[in-house]
């Protein structure tokens, strides 16, 4: 197992200390949300994830992965210290996406941002660094996601240390995905 980035004097935060979420709902400085058009025929569909030409520099993919999350299966909430990730959710089940923005120097710090995704309403979701995510298979179908990241997992040959903060580790996280 590689170590773990150390997280920000922010991210140690415990709910413990109080009831009340530290966050305010509105939208999260540099998420980029687009709708992902499926083009439908006889044969099935076809849908573009990403163009470079549509996409600032510091969001080009390095490489992508695909996961498949059971239903109510929640993977995060976690952060980068120097990774974006480009999420895309086409189906065939539904996501609720939940984003925390734990940039101190962000016009929009603390705010939270939820999105209902998949299916039903097909995403790509930019994510910047430093902005705490998660999502849940809300669905009732095995739900597919695809990552484009801005950086290669451990670095080239894998010889980097796991650009990760896993706040889904600590019992007292104040990034939960309920209100």
């Amino acid at each position: 197992m590689q170590p773990k980035p150390k997280p920000s004097s922010t991210a140690s935060l415990s709910s413990a200390a109080s009831s009340a979420s530290p966050f305010k709902r509105g939208k999260i400085q540099g998420v980029v949300v687009r709708d992902l058009r499926k083009f439908v025929d006889e044969r099935g569909w076809l849908a573009e994830l990403f163009r470079h030409d549509e996409l600032d520099a510091e969001f080009h993919p390095r490489m992508n992965y695909v996961s498949a999350s059971m239903p109510g299966v929640q993977r995060g909430p976690h952060e980068h210290v120097d990774q974006a990730d480009l999420f895309c959710f086409i189906g065939p089940s539904n996501f609720k996406m939940r984003m925390w923005d734990n940039r101190p120097d962000s016009e929009t710090y603390r705010h939270v941002m939820t999105l209902f995704v998949g299916e039903d309403s097909a995403k790509s979701v930019i994510v910047p660094k430093g902005v705490a995510h998660a999502y849940r298979n809300i669905g009732h179908v095995p739900g597919i996601v695809i990552n484009c990241p801005n950086r290669l997992f451990m670095g080239e040959g894998r010889r980097e240390e796991v650009d990760e903060i896993r706040h889904e580790d600590d019992p007292a996280t104040i990034f939960t995905m309920e209100d």
